[in-house]
């Protein structure tokens, strides 16, 4: 164990969890991010309490969550770990910016953004290390109306 291994590869971890949304890549990269089965807790950006899930079915959310979005841009930064032998906390800034075709906003805004901090938990596994836990506390957003949530809630009136 070498702690500044340990923080570049929980640092790099963060890199790829964005990854997965921005590059919509939902087949390799979550078995190299995500443990099995996973904590979610995006209770204060999408109203949903916080749900231990497969990660298959997360996945299939993941998917369901960005396929409205043309692109996303997820800006991870000023991490913050703490490492107890097999076992990490890391809080981290996000700026998430979410762009929708402009036919779909009705003229309106197309970019939902979220502003907030992740709280997320790691594990060291054989593999390497995965977040087993993984918590989103929104401190501002623009245009909450745009998110995939909303926009799901809207389709179905």
């Amino acid at each position: 164990m070498n702690t500044s291994t340990d923080h570049a590869d929980l640092i790099e971890l963060f890199g790829r969890y964005a990854d997965i949304a921005d590059l919509k890549e939902f087949t390799d990269l979550p078995s190299l991010v995500f443990t099995d089965p996973l904590t979610l807790d995006f209770e204060s950006v999408a109203g949903i309490p916080p749900m231990t899930t497969p990660l298959r079915d997360y996945l299939e959310i993941l998917r369901a969550s960005f396929e409205p979005y043309t692109a996303t841009h997820h800006a991870i930064t000023g991490h913050v770990i703490d490492i107890d032998g097999d076992s990490a906390t890391i809080h981290a800034h996000v700026r998430a910016e979410h762009w929708l075709p402009s036919e779909r906003a009705g003229g309106g805004p197309n970019r939902w953004l979220v502003v907030g901090f992740y709280d997320n938990e790691a594990v060291r596994t054989p593999a390497g290390w995965r977040l087993n836990r993984v918590r989103l506390t929104s401190t501002y957003q623009e245009n909450p109306h745009l998110s995939s949530i909303a926009l799901a809630a809207e389709q179905a009136r």
